[in-house]
């Protein structure tokens, strides 16, 4: 298989990538599309082909065999759907006969976009050669896998490690999952954003009100855009030492846009962790950055659809034998 590619596919509230992903996990060709997310299922499912449609018209095609995709959840790849938080029109969506019939009936690997930046990560990042991590995406939403023992673990639908609705704070805010009080309520880029405005912080000249420009502020020494990432920090300290509680997990690996914050973020994440992880087993737990950036989703999707027959990927719902 080391001259095939796989056709790689990060679907999340914000954008569809797609790219076409080789046996060392480069992108030889990529493309990407904004998310129509408060749009109907037909539009967000005409941008996944448009996605799919601009790759297909490249020479390189033909020698794609099989499609992995990563996509915000919850998904259910045994039943090859999904239904992501922060995209309402997609409940229970055929993604994966979908994709099947826009890509000539190759086979479709389905898994949860945290599951694929564990394997994007396991692979080629910060968590290579670990035998037992979490790595988080922290970014729209906030998602999650597991490497176990050296494997990555997907569970029977594909969203193991899904920390991001774990529930931080038992009277919080309704989450859009249903939930109470989620991480990803907390965390998230535009909840970082959310927060930071309602506590009086305000954007500069431009206009930009994200969590990249709050980060900004709290880098340049303001309170209230520093407060609102200390409780994103608690929210996934939180969630974190809750996880290595249950799996003795030794690494966690945070990427993802809010990891591009940096030490505003990192600084009290590891600070707040040593308040949470405090049993024996779990108080060496490291949290690292992610080290494969922006193209995580789509290297991860490519690992999950077994490129190159890699033996961690294995264990993946969906994946090919």
């Amino acid at each position: 298989m080391q001259n095939d590619l796989v056709a790689a596919l990060d679907i999340g509230g914000t954008k569809i990538a797609g790219a076409l992903v080789d046996g060392q996990g480069r992108l030889l060709l990529r493309c990407q599309r904004p998310t129509p997310a408060q749009e109907d299922a037909e539009t967000v499912m005409a941008a996944v082909t448009a996605v799919l449609g601009e790759l297909a018209a490249s020479p390189l095609w033909a020698r794609a065999t099989a499609v992995g995709i990563g996509s915000a959840g919850p998904v259910d790849a045994a039943a090859g759907t999904v239904s992501p938080v922060n995209v309402p029109g997609w409940r229970d969506f055929p993604l994966v006969p979908r994709v099947a019939r826009a890509t000539g009936g190759r086979p479709v690997t389905l898994v949860g976009d945290g599951v694929a930046m564990a394997a994007a990560e396991h692979w080629r990042g910060a968590a290579r050669g670990c035998r037992n991590a979490l790595c988080l995406v922290v970014s729209t939403g906030v998602g999650g896998g597991l490497v176990l023992d050296g494997r990555l673990r997907a569970g029977p639908t594909g969203n193991a490690g899904h920390i991001g609705h774990i529930s931080v704070d038992l009277d919080g805010e309704p989450c859009p999952c249903g939930g109470r009080g989620c991480v990803e309520r907390i965390a998230s880029g535009p909840s970082i954003a959310r927060r930071a405005l309602a506590d009086g912080w305000r954007p500069g000249p431009d206009g930009d009100a994200s969590a990249a420009a709050v980060a900004a502020s709290a880098r340049a020494g303001d309170p209230v855009a520093a407060a609102s990432y200390e409780r994103a920090a608690r929210a996934l300290a939180a969630g974190i030492a809750a996880t290595a509680t249950l799996v003795e997990i030794e690494t966690a690996v945070v990427g993802g846009g809010v990891a591009g914050a940096g030490e505003v973020l990192f600084a009290p994440l590891r600070r707040l962790l040593r308040s949470y992880a405090t049993l024996s087993f779990v108080r060496r737990l490291t949290v690292v950055p992610a080290l494969t950036g922006t193209d995580a989703g789509l290297i991860g999707a490519a690992a999950a659809a077994s490129l190159g027959g890699r033996s961690e990927t294995a264990a993946v719902a969906g994946g090919p034998s």
